[in-house]
């Protein structure tokens, strides 16, 4: 017997067509790429325009299922591209402009994107590719005529001129919920990016889940800033949740230095914002040194890599902002856990509970997790035992665009439970929180044993003059591996090998403290902001431990 509830696809026209119903007047303020000046729209101006879009984009033929690709910064601008876009039912592809320019056309062309939608800061970048890409016709610059720039070799339009003169009546959704919505690839950094496409389903149930209360936890009385770029996994869902509940919208340009972010927290009273540790280290620093508060900020969300220890004692400590640990990855929409606590958490004292909100925390409904040895046999939950950490879901990829990465006769990317491993080793313990210890191909195997480099970066960020750090294992001829750390130290300091091992003493078991401490100007990073553990094994491809050289 079936339910006799109506059919009501959940297609993500659903929430702007919501946002203009209720929240018509609630702004979306953006910092204009070009002029640096802030500039107030509406999510009913959000509406029309995204309406003017579609009919824009189906004048020059865009159809169901064709991809059109976004590469642009935060802004009311790309809110309306992204918007106009997926309500047609075509599918909204957000580049990363941080990717090598060679990726960037590979990328475009694999997705076979129509029409490109770009940023005057990246015409550059597409000034040098655009001979290689062959499937756009149409290139939009997310500006108006009086910014275009002065020479180009590429038939640029206006993003006025393209949806001059369109209509603001255009039909949306209409199709099936499992209609593809978003495309967002990897970032690639073991092979070519593989494309995680979205359903509408599938995103319109992850911002549901991601703003519950234990997560992100919006209303129509914050004042949001999503410093997450919408091409990183749709901005941590933020782009769908905001006008889901009517929350203000702060969108921050190119602009994401600590003074830049500081202005918007303080002018436009933010209460909730999101970003990488990156970005937080630059603005904390920017308070410190000006004797500044981050306004009437309550909640913070940082994701993209794991915490420092230093950024999490300042929120909350020095501040009295929340922080919000979260974890997931593309394929997961992008967010699989959050690092909310549990009574049982606060029933200890607040050491105790900074050392949990440390680990990467609990899953939201719609994900389950399950951490398995190499041989697929599923670790008990006890925060110790190790595994390879399995996930499923609604929002959870089974398959990458055009079967990339296939492991099945289905081109499925999944394990034969139906789990995705997702390339992480972690613990889970009996309250349901996990705590990633290593990327499966980062962990150290020393002894038989492993070491988790993870750990003891974390706490290395907090030995003084420490600005980065990172650790890789190099080959030892009795216990296989050995953790080099690796130290970027903050302008103006001098951090010695004596001095950070004698900060990790006491800190980390015995036997995982590192044989030895490198200096490097800058400690390499991907296009996510994440450490760049493979150009640093390179970097480091001939060198050898000093125990090791003594042996010889």
């Amino acid at each position: 017997m079936l339910g006799l509830m109506q059919d009501w696809p959940l297609t993500v026209d659903r929430i702007l067509d919501h946002a203009n119903v209720n929240f018509p007047q609630r702004e979306v303020v953006t910092r204009n790429v070009e002029t640096g000046q802030l500039t107030r729209s509406n999510y009913g101006t959000i509406w029309r325009n995204a309406k003017r879009v579609t009919n824009a984009l189906k004048a020059r033929g865009i159809k169901l299922g064709d991809r059109v690709a976004t590469l642009a910064w935060n802004t009311d601008k790309h809110l309306e591209a992204w918007y106009g876009t997926m309500c047609m039912g075509a599918v909204l592809h957000t580049v990363n402009p941080r990717l090598f320019p060679e990726q960037i056309a590979w990328i475009i062309n694999h997705a076979e994107d129509r029409v490109l939608f770009l940023d005057t800061t990246f015409v550059p970048i597409i000034e040098k590719i655009a001979p290689l890409l062959k499937t756009v016709e149409a290139y939009v610059i997310l500006t108006d005529r009086a910014h275009m720039p002065a020479s180009f070799s590429v038939p640029y339009l206006s993003y006025e001129e393209f949806i001059e003169g369109q209509s603001e009546e255009a039909a949306w959704g209409g199709f099936d919920e499992n209609t593809a919505c978003g495309l967002c690839y990897t970032s690639g950094t073991t092979g070519d990016p593989k494309g995680v496409l979205y359903s509408h389903r599938s995103n319109v149930l992850h911002s549901m889940a991601a703003n519950s209360v234990d997560c992100f936890g919006a209303g129509a009385n914050d004042v949001v800033l999503p410093v997450v770029p919408m091409f990183h996994a749709n901005a941590w869902a933020i782009a769908f949740v905001a006008p889901m509940v009517g929350a203000k919208l702060v969108m921050p340009g190119g602009k994401l230095d600590g003074a830049s972010v500081y202005e918007l927290l303080d002018g436009e009273k933010v209460t909730f914002t999101a970003a990488v540790p990156t970005v937080w280290q630059m603005l904390l620093g920017y308070l410190r040194e000006n004797n500044l508060k981050p306004g009437p900020l309550k909640r913070v969300a940082i994701g993209g890599s794991a915490i420092p220890e230093t950024v999490l004692r300042a929120f909350e400590e020095d501040y009295g902002v929340e922080v919000i640990h979260a974890w997931g990855m593309t394929e997961m929409s992008p967010i699989g856990t959050i690092g909310k606590l549990l009574p049982e958490h606060y029933a200890g004292d607040h050491e105790f509970r900074i050392r949990t909100k440390m680990k990467q925390g609990r899953s939201l409904f719609t994900t389950e997790m399950k951490i398995v040895d190499d041989e697929g046999v599923e670790k008990p939950h006890d925060g110790k035992a190790f595994g390879r950490l399995l996930v499923r879901g609604p929002a959870v990829a089974r398959a990458y665009f055009k079967n990339a990465g296939a492991r099945n006769d289905k081109g499925e990317c999944l394990e034969k439970c139906g789990f995705f491993d997702t390339g992480d080793v972690a613990t889970l313990d009996e309250l349901g929180v996990m705590q990633i210890t290593d990327r499966a191909k980062d962990v150290i195997k020393s002894g038989g044993e492993w070491i988790s480099s993870i750990d003891i970066e974390n706490i290395a960020m907090g030995a003084d003059g420490v600005a980065n750090a990172a650790v890789i294992g190099v080959a030892h001829p009795k216990w296989d591996e050995r953790p080099l750390l690796i130290i970027q130290a903050k302008p103006g300091a001098s951090p010695t090998k004596e001095s950070v091992l004698a900060y990790l003493e006491g800190k980390i078991a015995k036997w995982w403290t590192p044989d030895d401490v490198a200096f490097v100007e800058a400690i390499p990073l991907g296009a996510t902001g994440k450490i760049n553990k493979l150009a640093l094994r390179e970097m480091f491809k001939e060198y050898r431990l000093p125990s090791t050289q003594a042996a010889e």
